[in-house]
């Protein structure tokens, strides 16, 4: 493995570990905890596929006439990756991309997806992010965490968008939460079953295939440049912090809903 991606994985090992350790999986124990964390998770997986469709329109050819563009093992990877996110199958065996299977998800457990359908919506109708944001009333957090994602969407930079999908993707969940999942779904399979095939899909098509891959790609986006590696690293710490601030968010408004229960 290259020198500065050990550099990297160990400079962020201890922002890794308060994410996997996060006070916010101790307190979630009923439904109504697990439907506020998804409201305001699902704007993180929303915006990774954002973040991996401005990895697949830099990396691979999405114009006419085709050229072949790039490393062809980075293609192979960004183009795999887009197909287990974007056309992925839920229990049933139906096509779904992992957002859709995600409000599914929230929408059985009654888990309020409004705001997301109403900031999407906003979107399409070509409302700026801040009025969409304003209009869907998205907590302040998830402003922050979508807005970062998409400064470093916007940069053009590709080795900065492989930093933040390499460093700062959803394999931060600790076995503790799954545990919590499995347990509420043995008792009210009828409202957890779908998240809980969720997280299994997520785990299953996103593995260790998928990140040394991932690894690769920022290995190669870099190479020589220092500059580029400095600023990968500084990027994959601001994307984990992003992290770090929705959790906090979403902890401090499931304690006060349980104090004012």
């Amino acid at each position: 493995m290259h020198p500065n991606i050990i550099k990297i994985q160990k400079e962020i090992e201890l922002l890794r570990q308060n994410i996997i350790n996060h006070k916010i999986y101790s307190v979630i124990s009923e439904l109504e905890d697990l439907r506020i964390f998804m409201e305001h998770h699902i704007y993180a997986v929303w915006d990774f596929m954002s973040l991996l469709k401005a990895l697949q329109i830099n990396l691979t050819c999405t114009s006419l006439p085709w050229f072949p563009v790039g490393d062809p093992v980075t293609r192979q990877l960004i183009n795999e990756i887009v197909a287990g996110e974007e056309s992925d199958v839920d229990a049933k065996g139906e096509i779904k991309s992992h957002f859709e299977l995600y409000l599914d998800a929230m929408e059985q457990c009654s888990a309020n997806t409004k705001p997301i359908q109403i900031f999407l919506a906003e979107l399409k109708n070509g409302k700026s992010f801040n009025e969409a944001f304003e209009m869907a009333k998205v907590p302040a957090t998830a402003r922050d965490f979508v807005n970062a994602t998409f400064e470093t969407i916007n940069s053009g930079k590709t080795h900065l968008q492989a930093a933040s999908f390499t460093f700062g993707r959803e394999d931060l969940i600790p076995n503790m939460f799954f545990s919590m999942v499995n347990d509420l779904n043995s008792t009210q399979p009828d409202q957890v079953s779908i998240f809980k095939y969720y997280l299994e899909r997520h785990i299953e098509v996103d593995g260790d295939h998928h990140s040394h891959l991932a690894l690769s790609m920022t290995e190669k986006l870099c190479e020589k440049e220092e500059a580029f590696w400095l600023e990968a690293e500084e990027t994959a710490k601001k994307a984990l912090q992003k992290r770090i601030d929705l959790w906090d968010a979403a902890y401090a408004e499931i304690v006060k809903n349980k104090v004012e229960a």
